[in-house]
């Protein structure tokens, strides 16, 4: 049985549909990227998915006593809030001392626990999110846009660290990107979305998609050879990012 799926699923947003027909299933341990372009419903699809937006039709089913973790586009805090890494994934509830460590190391970043909220920069904050969603030991990791606001290098960085994390837990992984090139290396499986699913498969069979294409044009299979290439010879430090 799929850890979620969904049957026939319409989303109506503000009296307007945003989603119809959606049938999708996400099983134990697979990285699924949801690719599409602005407004095409994929942060809608999530916030269903976990719960937060009804459906106006079809059904979603999710397997009994399924954990999800959910790491959103961007959380405000208010910086003048004197709020540890530590003291934010206390809240709303206490956790244990060593559940926390394990997280923060899970999310990569072991030595922030006593760090104020404020100081973080945009790749630490978002580990912290990271680690605050490891927190219930998922089955399902949702990420929304998660590396909104990263660069290029700082957003590859955060998808290796799904790929340990997935390793390490064999909890499935489901994320909306608009990072192409890195997305299209790190995913099992792709859907391309716009009011419904235009397509899905593998990166590569997405990439060749027509849909896909007159959606993103073809340059990005160029940008994930390039991607593939750096993964796979990561200890290269020799190339430089204006480097084409």
């Amino acid at each position: 049985m799929s850890l979620i799926a969904t049957h026939d699923l319409r989303l109506v947003l503000g009296g307007q549909t945003v989603l119809h027909g959606v049938n999708i299933a996400i099983d134990k341990g697979e990285i699924v990227t949801i690719v599409g372009p602005n407004g095409s419903g994929k942060s809608s699809l999530l916030r269903a998915l976990i719960g937060a937006l009804k459906p106006a039709g079809g059904t979603i089913t999710r397997s009994p006593g399924l954990r999800i973790g959910y790491v959103p586009q961007k959380l405000q805090i208010d910086p003048s809030l004197p709020l540890t890494v530590e003291g934010f994934l206390n809240l709303p509830r206490r956790q244990n001392r060593a559940v926390v460590e394990t997280a923060l190391h899970k999310a990569g970043v072991p030595d922030l626990a006593k760090q104020q909220m404020s100081s973080l920069s945009g790749g630490q904050f978002q580990r912290v999110l990271l680690a605050r969603a490891l927190l219930n030991m998922p089955d399902i990791l949702i990420l929304d846009e998660a590396t909104q606001g990263l660069d290029q290098p700082g957003a590859a960085a955060f998808y290796r660290q799904i790929e340990d994390v997935r390793r390490e837990m064999g909890c499935a992984v489901l994320m909306v990107s608009h990072d192409l090139h890195v997305v299209m290396a790190a995913s099992d499986r792709v859907l391309c979305l716009n009011g419904h699913v235009c397509c899905e498969g593998t990166p590569e069979i997405v990439a060749d998609a027509p849909e896909y294409r007159a959606l993103f044009g073809t340059g990005t299979q160029g940008a994930l050879a390039l991607y593939r290439h750096e993964h796979t010879h990561s200890h290269d430090h020799d190339h430089h990012p204006g480097d084409h």
